[in-house]
Order: C-alpha cells, then structure tokens, then sequence
C-alpha cells in the first residue's frame, strides 16, 4: 500500500448531520479550498464509510472536496441501520446534501461499490455532474456476485475456505444466508464474532500483494454496521432492479469521465470495467498492470490523482 501520490493531509473546515429521514441522519464534512470546484466522494462497501485518506486524492487548492458516510455506515445515524436503505435512497441522500451545501454541480468520485452508486447519481441526475472518476467497476451483477460469493475461491482458496469453516458444515453452501442470520442476531456474542469473519473475508482480498494488519481491528459496533449494511445490500442485488446499466450510461456521453481498474481486482473483477469502456467510449481508460482493488495500492492512487488532475483541464 502506498500514499506517497496522494496530497498532504488535510482537516475538515465544516462537517455536520443532515437529516434525510425520520430515522437517518448522515455524516458529511467538507475539505479543501471552500470557493473551489465541489467534487464529492463516495465509499464503497457497501458499508463502509469514509476515512482521512480519501480526502487526499484531491488537490486542496483546487477542490471544495464533501464526504459522507451512506446510511447505516461510519458516523452516519443509526448506524447499521437497514430501514429505508437503498440504492434509490443515497441517490436521493446524494441531492439532499448537494442542495444543503448549495453546490450548483459537482464532480463524483466513486470506487467499487461507490462506482455503482455514482452511476445510479448520474443516471438520475445528469443536470448535476459535472464528471465521473470511477474505480474498481462494480454494477452489482449476478456473475459479479457470483464471483464475491464462491467463485474467487478459484484464486483464494484459503480465505474463502476460512470465511466458509466458521459456519457448520451444513450451512457452508451458502455463505451469504448463514452469516446473515448471524450477522443480524440481538445478541452481540453471536453477531460480532460473525461480522468480523465477514469482514475479513474481503479485507484479505483487496490487494495484489499482502498487506500487514494495522493493528486491533475494529471495535465491534462498527464491524456489526459495516457486515448489516453490506450482506442487506448483496441480498438485494443491490437494489438495481436488473437494470441494463450499460445501455442506460449511453446517454452519459456528454459528461468527462474516468475509469480506473486494477487488472487483478480480485473483488470487482476487471471485465466489468472493460464492458462499461465499452458502453461510454469517450471515457479515459486505465487497467493499472500491478493492482488488486485497493484505490490506495500505488499504481491506482497515482492513476486516481491523475485523474483528479486532469478533470482541471477540462474546466
């Protein structure tokens, strides 16, 4: 892992709680130059959350840079809350907090799951973008979770053979169900040892080399959320309805865009990404030859900050 392309680091000059729902309150701050061109960045997971890091793939100077943790994720209320949490809600999530920041249009920086939910923003309100940098293509479809559900087992035998040992032998076919009956359990004991399996699984394929832990994992409310929000999201493909998202980003040829892939993403494997260059040809294209999933792995921050970079010189 590297962040020696990124920018310095940075601190937020506001952040707050919108109020998007009876039951949610999401987390947004604001970085960078308050008068410059606003970009916003969406996590992936889903589930995740936001961190210090992804402030830095932007120049401070230069962007009026906005975060936020997605229902149910990171600082977000209530966290790992699944009701009225979908796809067609952080859309919306996403113009709320556009009209509360009194942004006009804004640049939209998503990878892997964040990827997905840029291009459902941007199908929806195409008024409102004024560029795409997408990384680590994921559209949600079944070969797609196919794969993060048994296939990648061809390439990782051991990790997917640790996610599937923690269950009875009997339950081991299918992963997604038995973890989500555990994962949703009110008893801590029982849905916090199984979020933090859960969550290591991916965690251990995300980059072409093997990173060192950092240390303790996380605390165990946020492993719980994280694990919710995610399995919520799979067991709903997603909540894309089978839509044909490739012919739908045809219309989207008018809007800057970027697609950054690592060529051995083994979470969001790099065909979907190829096929959506296919379907939006005007978008720059960049399958970064040492890379897993990863944005941080060096190859794909230098090519995300590249990026960044260059949509200056579209202005």
């Amino acid at each position: 892992m590297s962040v020696e392309s990124l920018f310095a680091e940075i601190s937020p000059f506001n952040s707050g709680h919108l109020i998007v729902s009876e039951t949610h309150h999401i987390y947004y701050e604001e970085c960078g130059n308050p008068h410059g061109v606003p970009v916003v960045f969406l996590h992936g997971g889903p589930g995740s959350g936001c961190n210090p890091t992804q402030r830095r793939f932007f120049d401070p100077n230069f962007y009026r840079i906005v975060l936020f943790d997605q229902r149910g994720c990171g600082r977000s209320i209530p966290a790992g809350c699944i009701t009225d949490n979908t796809t067609q809600h952080l859309v919306e999530d996403i113009s709320a907090l556009k009209a509360h920041l009194h942004i006009d249009k804004w640049l939209v920086f998503g990878g892997s799951w964040g990827s997905t939910l840029a291009i459902a923003y941007a199908l929806a309100y195409p008024a409102h973008i004024r560029g795409l940098i997408l990384r680590g293509i994921f559209l949600s479809r079944a070969s797609e979770l196919t794969w993060f559900l048994s296939d990648v087992k061809q390439f990782y035998p051991e990790v997917f053979a640790a996610l599937q040992s923690y269950l009875p032998e009997d339950e081991r076919q299918d992963v997604l169900t038995h973890y989500a009956q555990r994962v949703f359990s009110d008893d801590v004991s029982v849905s916090a040892p199984a979020a933090l399996h859960w969550n290591n699984f991916e965690s251990q394929i995300m980059t072409l080399l093997p990173v060192q832990s950092s240390g303790d994992p996380a605390p165990d409310a946020i492993q719980i959320a994280r694990a919710r929000v995610q399995i919520h999201y799979i067991q709903h493909q997603c909540f894309l309805n089978n839509r044909d998202i490739f012919k739908e980003v045809k219309t989207l040829a008018h809007i800057p865009a970027w697609i950054i892939q690592g060529r051995y993403d083994m979470v969001c494997p790099p065909i979907t990404a190829w096929e959506l260059k296919q379907a939006m040809p005007h978008a720059h294209f960049t399958m970064v030859p040492d890379a897993g999933h990863s944005g941080l792995e060096s190859g794909t921050a230098l090519a995300l900050v590249g990026a960044t970079e260059a949509f200056k010189r579209t202005l």
